[in-house]
């Protein structure tokens, strides 16, 4: 793996990791051998339990489990929404409101590429705070109610915010430092052709609540931002105030 996903928490019953953005959760079916978590804990545990996923692009707290019971435990959680799974996303263009609360259904596009908003789609619920603003960008947190495939993207879409790296329902593929810095960026200086700091949909698992399987205490798990969205949270407080 390029890189390791980091192991935040660990016993008999759960492993809770911290997914690196550009690794599957599940292997690929056309394409076992593309780097996946499932594949890299069977390799390190034996057998692995899959009890919900995140996308390629996403990366984050995610959690597995060890045996069949906590599976069944987790997976009931899951399903019955008892779960607290809290998002961070950088949103193109300045929210105004504080916080809201995105209630829209969901379905599939008969494309089968991309998720809309329909009346006869599935109930779609995503809360919603702002953390911190920026000239052309706004960091947010999302809670997600519901899991359904795209939720947070297409939620944000809809209200006129979407994410602001998303190539499928947002307008750019990438954030440069040229970009935030505008005419402060110096080309000369940097001396070669600019690397994008973002390249991947800018959506980061931050935190997961649930019960413990065998204690039943509530647990909550955070995983760090991974580099690239750092990069470019350090950028916008330094230049895109």
């Amino acid at each position: 793996m390029k890189r390791q996903a980091e192991i935040i928490f660990e016993d008999d019953d759960i492993l809770v990791l911290n997914k690196p953005p550009f690794f599957l959760t599940v292997p690929d079916r056309y394409a076992p051998e593309k780097p996946n978590l499932t594949g890299w804990l069977k390799k390190k545990y034996g057998h692995i339990f899959i009890v919900h996923r995140l996308d390629k692009e996403t990366s984050g707290v995610i959690v597995f489990a060890k045996n069949e019971e906590a599976h069944r435990n987790l997976s009931m959680q899951f399903e019955a929404r008892t779960t607290s799974k809290t998002y961070q996303t950088l949103l193109e263009g300045v929210v105004h409101q504080s916080e809201g609360t995105i209630d829209k259904p969901i379905a599939l596009h008969h494309n089968g590429k991309r998720m809309v908003i329909t009346r006869d789609g599935k109930p779609s619920r995503t809360d919603w705070r702002v953390k911190e603003k920026f000239s052309k960008f706004t960091l947010a947190e999302a809670d997600i109610k519901t899991g359904r495939l795209h939720q947070i993207r297409i939620h944000f879409e809809s209200i006129g915010y979407p994410l602001a790296v998303d190539r499928v329902y947002g307008n750019r593929e990438a954030i440069y430092a040229s970009e935030i810095k505008g005419k402060r960026y110096n080309k000369n200086r940097e001396g070669r052709e600019e690397r994008p700091l973002i390249s991947r949909v800018i959506l980061h698992a931050w935190r997961l609540e649930f019960d413990h399987p065998t204690t039943n205490e509530r647990v909550s798990f955070e995983a760090e931002l991974p580099k690239d969205f750092s990069a470019v949270l350090k950028q916008l407080r330094k230049w895109g105030k």
